[in-house]
């Protein structure tokens, strides 16, 4: 099952949207003040476009579960600390080690191993070494405007392999909804909407789909690599809904640009598919991350842009 950890619920918090006054460039919070640390922004005085922050997963339109709902009990570890076999959080074994990096990082075709991070219900207080994610930013990280891609993600300060580094949140949409907002985007517009699909044990899969465009955070920014030193990982904390965690892949030098993969490959192997310049009649669009083996064009996903379906009329 490609799931993931359990964080100890941030307290619900949503920036209001562009309307507050202009804040001088050297003082540009990205984030607003709703994450551990401030966002930056380069070059000076320039800001991306609106939207409104949010650091956590909002219910949206077609959402089956609402992702801020309380719904996993808590563990009772109070005089020992939350261990595989005694902690009802840890089903198979420890998320993280004595430093907080993720033990599993997983390597070429290997699926993750579900997370379940320690949550607000459990009794084994703030010190649990299961709390990563719930935790926030802990890397000083700067939103700044690459020369062909926009605007990308780099982190200000060294990031050892296997750190938490950012979440990818926004809201929760159910299907009909992605189909919806997808038909109506041009080649122009750029696609924030994922796409995650975990396999369960009993063969089905479980899907949770999130788009960052007009409410998210500051993992909206990341662009795709074909190589890259992220790797999402679903974290479940209070609820049945994903968090979108990105760890670090490597180890991530100052200035570096942060990147996953967006086909969800921690490394992005070469197939027929990726070699084909259009994907029933659309148009690819072009990848700029320079890496080695660069596929050429950016993943596409054919599931979220097949026909609208059709509502049934008696």
């Amino acid at each position: 099952m490609f799931v993931a950890a359990v964080e100890k619920r941030r307290p619900f918090r949503m920036a209001a949207f562009e309307e507050e006054p202009e804040v001088p460039p050297e003082q540009l919070d990205v984030a607003r003040g709703l994450e551990n640390l401030p966002v930056s922004a380069w070059p000076p005085g320039a800001r991306p476009g609106p939207f409104q922050y949010t650091s956590d997963h909002v219910g949206g339109p077609g959402a089956d579960i609402d992702p801020t709902q309380i719904t996993f009990p808590g563990c009772v570890c109070v005089k020992t600390p939350c261990l595989p076999g005694t902690c009802s959080c840890l089903h198979y074994e420890e998320n993280y080690d004595d430093n907080s990096c993720l033990r599993d990082t997983g390597s070429e075709g290997k699926y993750a191993k579900p997370v379940f991070e320690c949550n607000v219900l459990c009794q084994c207080g703030d010190h649990c070494r299961n709390r990563v994610v719930q935790r926030g930013l802990q890397f000083h990280l700067q939103v700044f405007k690459t020369d062909k891609k926009g605007w990308g993600l780099r982190t200000l300060e060294f990031i050892p392999k296997g750190r938490f580094v950012c979440e990818y949140a926004g809201e929760v949409l159910g299907f009909s909804e992605v189909q919806r907002r997808i038909h109506l985007q041009t080649i122009y517009d750029s696609n924030y909407i994922i796409a995650i699909r975990e396999h369960v044990y009993n063969g089905q899969i479980m899907e949770t789909f999130v788009d960052p465009s007009y409410l998210g955070n500051i993992g909206r920014f990341l662009n795709h690599s074909c190589e890259p030193n992220l790797l999402m990982i679903p974290v479940r904390i209070d609820s049945m809904v994903p968090r979108l965690a990105l760890f670090a892949a490597k180890d991530i030098l100052p200035e570096e640009e942060l990147s996953y993969d967006y086909s969800g490959r921690f490394l992005n192997l070469m197939d027929s598919e990726d070699k084909e310049r259009l994907d029933n009649g659309k148009l690819r669009k072009p990848c700029y991350c320079g890496a080695k083996s660069c596929t050429a064009f950016l993943p596409y996903d054919s599931s979220l842009y097949c026909p609208l379906e059709k509502p049934n009329i008696n």
